[in-house]
């Protein structure tokens, strides 16, 4: 039986974007490729309202995440983290033998300028960060810690994990001024996983000329000397790529403050539904997001609840993390409606009548 998913990642993909991905394919060396390339970067730049690099590589985000730590890091990061994900960069830049200075943040709550004061010392060469944590629902402002690490060093690079904030929120990206933002084809950009997309600065270009050991697959001058005709490093997926074009013309005839304004829409639907049926949403006041809905369960039976909400068509997500029993997720992004989003709230009011 196939289901409707309201889950965080895969996502829903729509039937005509699915439609969109099938072409007959094509070399990744051909005119007709590097056309495709140049289209999708010009759109990605169009809608993000920025001027970075834009490069792509085949992959989930984690291998832009990775990419960046190795080639924007000799020795020394700073890793600031309210959860599951953020953990994860750090554990990458230390499984690649840096040093990662950790600022842990409660779960639950944003991270602000006040938890890194007096914490990016001069021997810090790049700070990263979650913008929208998927395991807890928080959305920090980036434009607040980015501005708070200039203030303490102002060499020091800085990487931004939008996986589940780009396409769904405005993350400000000219705001930000930071060195890498990476994101993904599989969040609210409603497509397959398979594709990682990195939005890349020049200062960060220009360290990794100086470190060692940035590898093949994950080497930023390399990927940036291919992008420049417009051609993948390795083998691109080529039919996520028709997709993501698709989908790019798509948000551009919707616009971006609209398809902000229907991811809010859709965001304050889940927390009215938390709030007079579970015990509210796990996230800090002003600091949800807008892509994720993480719920406190209370008492609920997640697994029996869910195996009847499959059985009627539609899946969602356990929690994530140190609060996976505390928490479920309801994921509300992409080319998820407002409609959507009231039918399952309809059938879930439903289970819980039973």
């Amino acid at each position: 039986m196939s289901r409707t998913l309201f889950t965080v990642g895969p996502v829903y993909v729509a039937p005509d974007t699915l439609e969109s991905m099938n072409k007959p394919m094509i070399t990744h060396r051909s005119k007709e490729y590097k056309e495709l390339h140049a289209d999708i970067v010009e759109k990605i730049k169009k809608t993000l309202d920025t001027d970075m690099e834009v490069f792509l590589v085949a992959g989930s985000a984690t291998a832009f995440l990775e990419g960046v730590i190795r080639n924007g890091v000799r020795e020394k990061s700073l890793g600031i983290t309210n959860g599951s994900f953020g953990n994860r960069s750090i554990e990458i830049g230390e499984l690649n033998g840096k040093t990662v200075e950790k600022v842990q943040v409660e779960w639950g709550k944003a991270m602000k300028p006040a938890d890194i004061e007096g914490k990016v010392t001069k021997d810090i060469e790049m700070v990263h960060w979650v913008s929208n944590e998927s395991s807890t629902g928080v959305f920090s402002d980036s434009v607040a810690l980015a501005n708070a690490v200039r203030e303490q060093n102002p060499d020091a690079l800085m990487m931004v994990d939008a996986v589940t904030s780009a396409y769904a929120m405005d993350i400000k990206v000219k705001e930000m001024d930071v060195d890498a933002v990476v994101f993904g084809t599989q969040k609210a950009l409603a497509l397959p996983p398979g594709l990682a997309i990195l939005l890349c600065s020049e200062r960060l270009l220009e360290k990794a000329k100086t470190v060692p050991n940035r590898g093949f697959y994950t080497d930023l001058l390399k990927i940036k000397k291919q992008s420049d005709n417009n051609y993948a490093l390795t083998t691109p997926p080529v039919s996520i790529m028709y997709g993501l074009d698709y989908q790019l013309d798509k948000a551009l005839r919707e616009g971006m403050s609209a398809r902000y304004e229907r991811h809010q829409k859709m965001a304050d639907m889940v927390r009215a539904w938390a709030d007079k049926n579970m015990e509210g949403i796990f996230p800090e006041k002003g600091y949800q997001s807008n892509s994720i809905g993480v719920i406190n369960k209370g008492a609920l039976d997640f697994d029996a609840f869910h195996s009847k909400l499959k059985a009627k068509g539609y899946e969602i997500s356990n929690g994530y993390g140190d609060i996976k029993e505390k928490t479920f997720r309801i994921g509300h992004l992409g080319d998820t409606t407002p409609e959507m989003v009231a039918d399952l709230l309809s059938v879930m009011d439903e289970i819980m009548e039973e």
